[in-house]
């Protein structure tokens, strides 16, 4: 699918969806989020993962701490990005606890880097996926700097989008490097996308 002003589009979309998000009720919120997180623990990716690859969430997001705390909990690796400051990639490093965590880049807690390790090997695991919203096909739209999408183009694991089911569209534009889910989980389902 052909967009002639992608960026534009991309920039528009992201000022609505990121109203939305931010209008949305806490009560209600809080539900959703428990009832995907339930939904994102059957997985059979992430029961088989040795390492989840997992962001912090902002106020806005699906909250990710009761995800981090149960990877945790189970024993397995649990790896969290950190943006490099002053180009589109991020690493990620795994955390033991909570109390690795920091402010960084954006206002977002990231991984002491002076005191955690960075995760080099890429080849497996399950990395969940932020975005204000994504479309049937398992595109994403993010915050516009690129990041997952260069992970991504780097990892082969498995990648879980999770998301509201009032923010799942149709189509999303998406440019030549954009990168889709292989999953999408919300409130109300599971789907699984063609790699």
């Amino acid at each position: 699918m052909k967009h002639k002003n992608i960026k534009a589009e991309k920039a528009a979309l992201r000022s609505e969806y990121r109203a939305l998000r931010e209008a949305f009720p806490q009560e209600k919120k809080k539900k959703l989020d428990r009832m995907i997180l339930q939904k994102l623990l059957t997985l059979r990716e992430y029961e088989r993962a040795s390492t989840v690859f997992c962001y912090v969430s902002k106020e806005f997001e699906v909250n990710t701490i009761p995800i981090l705390e149960h990877t945790l909990s189970s024993g397995r690796r649990l790896a969290v990005p950190h943006c490099i400051p002053g180009t589109p990639y991020m690493d990620f490093y795994e955390i033991h606890s909570l109390d690795d965590l920091a402010p960084g880049s954006f206002g977002l807690l990231e991984p002491k880097t002076e005191v955690c390790q960075k995760v080099t090997d890429l080849s497996s695991g399950l990395c969940i996926l932020p975005g204000f919203c994504f479309d049937r096909q398992g595109y994403r739209l993010g915050y516009g700097k690129g990041y997952y999408d260069r992970f991504l183009s780097a990892f082969s694991g498995s990648s879980a989008g999770i998301c509201y089911t009032s923010f799942v569209v149709d189509v999303l534009p998406h440019g030549y490097f954009d990168r889709c889910a292989d999953i999408m989980v919300t409130e109300k389902y599971i789907h699984r996308l063609h790699r």
